[in-house]
């Protein structure tokens, strides 16, 4: 880099994407039994190993975050130098990637710039991606443009405090519409969420649809089109007939209906929809509520009634459609 001059660097692993090599994890070193599997997916020597490389993969991306630290270091450039490192989407596993729960939404972020954030904090505001561009670009010591949707978040990471710090970011709001083309007319399946500290609603705007694509494949359960998309899709989609897998199955690959609301306090794994709970209606509604606000105030197409107009957009889903497979019985 040239002395003295501002720059910008972007690393875009492909770590942890799959495809993932089986039995790297074991390999390298990590143990069956030291896994804890999320209580979404089978617990069976196969689901362990796959998470094995998954976290196999991780290592491998933190060892070449760990290089290119060095690198800065050997620079004179590693305090001067805002490190933000995050993900694209959750982990590719049934009811993760490609889902509004958690395990599709919530992704690692940290962030390291000891000449003006202190370290060693963990912060509790809810921020997503989109707030990252605006960051970029104050810290840079320019304006964001007014068509950014996201804020930034200087001020958070400049106040050395830990916790909730913004008391406006006490909640978040996002949703999906098309992953891929796992759907016949190649539609996607459309959801809205707000997610606060308490709760999760989700609002599925087509409850007729196969969230997880058609069967036989549930082409969106992770990145792979094939059922052999992963070990862990396998054990949930190939055996789900199978007593002790199908209300996995079913959460991973089975309709939903329109409405979603999961107590974080008592299902933080959100397994047990109680939208249709009495005892939660109150809260239910005033989410509800919340949510209609902001597609409104966004403009939402959803919101308008429009929304069929997102089926119909000019989209290229990458490689082979592929051959479907039969479940196991």
């Amino acid at each position: 880099m040239p002395s003295g001059k501002p720059f910008c660097f972007w690393f875009g692993s492909q770590d942890p994407h799959r495809p993932y090599e089986r039995g790297t994890g074991l390999k390298s070193g990590h143990r069956l039994e030291d896994v804890k599997v999320p209580p979404f997916l089978p617990d069976t020597p196969a689901v362990r190993s796959d998470l094995l490389d998954y976290c196999a993969e991780i290592e491998r991306f933190d060892r070449e975050v760990g290089a290119m630290l060095k690198l800065l270091e050997a620079a004179g450039q590693l305090d001067n130098t805002l490190v933000v490192i995050t993900s694209d989407n959750g982990f590719p596993f049934p009811r993760g990637k490609a889902t509004c729960y958690d395990a599709g939404t919530r992704m690692p972020l940290v962030v390291r710039w000891p000449a003006r954030v202190k370290a060693g904090r963990v912060l509790e505001d809810f921020v997503s991606l989109t707030d990252l561009a605006p960051t970029f670009l104050e810290a840079a010591g320019l304006q964001p443009p007014a068509e950014m949707t996201g804020h930034s978040l200087l001020s958070l990471l400049t106040t050395g405090k830990s916790g909730l710090v913004g008391p406006t970011r006490d909640k978040t709001f996002f949703g999906r519409e098309r992953h891929a083309n796992v759907r016949a007319g190649n539609v996607g399946y459309p959801i809205r969420a707000i997610r606060t500290t308490e709760f999760l609603y989700l609002r599925n705007f087509e409850p007729d649809r196969w969230p997880a694509g058609d069967p036989p494949l549930y082409g969106d359960v992770d990145e792979h089109l094939s059922i052999d998309g992963s070990p862990s899709k396998q054990a949930v989609v190939e055996h789900g007939d199978i007593p002790e897998v199908k209300h996995l199955f079913e959460l991973a690959c089975g309709k939903r209906p329109a409405e979603e609301l999961y107590d974080l306090s008592k299902d933080p794994w959100q397994m047990i929809n109680v939208a249709a709970d009495p005892q939660y209606f109150d809260r239910k509604t005033k989410l509800r509520a919340e949510l209609d606000r902001h597609l409104a105030e966004t403009k939402d197409p959803r919101a308008a009634g429009k929304g069929a107009e997102f089926d119909h957009y000019y989209y290229v889903s990458g490689g082979a459609a592929p051959k479907p497979v039969e479940k196991t019985r």
